[in-house]
């Protein structure tokens, strides 16, 4: 009698425990069933990484609120900024209509960059430390294989997430636009001095540049928006590539902008020569800010995803183009340090 009392409750155990595993596995798969199949999909973020410059902070809240605005994709917003610009990059956000964006506020240190700058009178603006952000990408994002890097003088019209979904190619640490691939313009004879190949950033005199083999001919790319795959980026250690570089201009006046305009294109051209996948066209309009009697026509900038206003006539100075386009998505300053310029108006 004990010996069968023994085995009834060995069974009511085990059946105990069986009915208990069934009902756990039933509320467990209604509870992912609710939250979402793939809940992944859903939690991916998309690095945006946009500078916020201490005299053109205005810029970069503009593209922040146009990217916002445009998409339903889950964004993190990472705003660089120097040290004493950090503060009222959170509280410009904070205080405006963007406060519901999801943003980190990272500093930069501009020490990384001493005595790999050459001092250049022609474009001093393009020597500002936040201009070299977009070389140190890895010191800034630390858990996201893949980032959207964007100046602050663009305007996003389309859906980001088909920036994000830009197709690396294999051992391709970024993705950029080809400057051969410039959709005519109406006046395109007056961009002078538009430069879109190697010649016109790099100086061919040179022997480091010969020693190179680049043909001069060479199509040349955009670094203001960039599409990169950081596992590659660290692997390649571009960020080391890019400092050598900058080291040998600084000994070499190797280019400068007084050449293509950009200091921080020349070297990105050497280190990615070759080794990088290319951008949809439509996602990159560019040379808005090139020359205040250049136009684009309407159609052609309503089918543009996003609009760049490189060059030196900014949206929000005098004088400048289509600038009722980037107006439309400005974020009024709080603090009101930040004004438009309405004189083109």
């Amino acid at each position: 009698m004990a010996l069968l009392r023994k085995i009834n409750q060995v069974l009511l155990f085990l059946l105990i425990v069986t009915l208990c595993g069934i009902l756990y596995k039933k509320v467990h798969k209604g509870t992912v069933r609710e939250d979402s199949g793939t809940p992944e999909e859903l939690d991916a973020e998309i690095p945006v990484v946009i500078c916020a410059a201490a005299g053109r902070m205005g810029a970069a809240m503009a593209a922040i609120n146009s990217i916002y605005s445009n998409t339903d994709a889950n964004i993190l917003f990472y705003v660089v900024g120097l040290r004493n610009t950090l503060s009222r990059i959170r509280k410009w956000i904070e205080h405006s209509k963007l406060r519901e964006i999801n943003f980190k506020v990272v500093e930069f240190n501009p020490m990384v960059l001493k005595g790999k700058i050459r001092p250049d009178s022609a474009r001093p603006e393009l020597l500002q430390p936040l201009n070299f952000v977009r070389f140190y990408l890895p010191l800034l994002i630390h858990q996201h294989e893949k980032v959207i890097y964007l100046d602050d003088d663009v305007i996003v019209q389309g859906d980001i997430q088909e920036l994000y979904d830009t197709t690396l190619a294999l051992g391709h640490a970024a993705a950029f636009s080809d400057d051969c691939d410039l959709p005519s313009l109406q006046d395109r004879h007056r961009l002078v001095g538009l430069q879109n190949t190697y010649m016109g950033f790099l100086d061919y005199r040179k022997k480091t540049i010969k020693d190179l083999g680049i043909s001069p001919s060479t199509c040349s790319f955009n670094p203001g928006v960039i599409v990169a795959n950081m596992t590659e980026w660290k692997h390649q250690r571009i960020t080391k590539q890019l400092e050598r570089w900058m080291q040998k201009n600084v000994e070499e006046n190797l280019y400068s902008s007084s050449l293509g305009g950009e200091v921080a294109t020349s070297p990105m051209l050497i280190v990615f020569h070759g080794k990088y996948s290319t951008i949809n066209p439509l996602w990159h309009i560019r040379h808005l800010g090139w020359s205040p009697d250049t136009r684009y026509s309407e159609h052609f900038l309503q089918e543009a995803k996003l609009l760049h206003w490189n060059g030196r006539h900014k949206p929000w100075d005098f004088p400048s183009v289509h600038n009722d386009l980037w107006e439309s998505w400005f974020v009024p300053d709080p603090a009101g340090i930040f004004k438009l310029s309405h004189q083109n108006s």
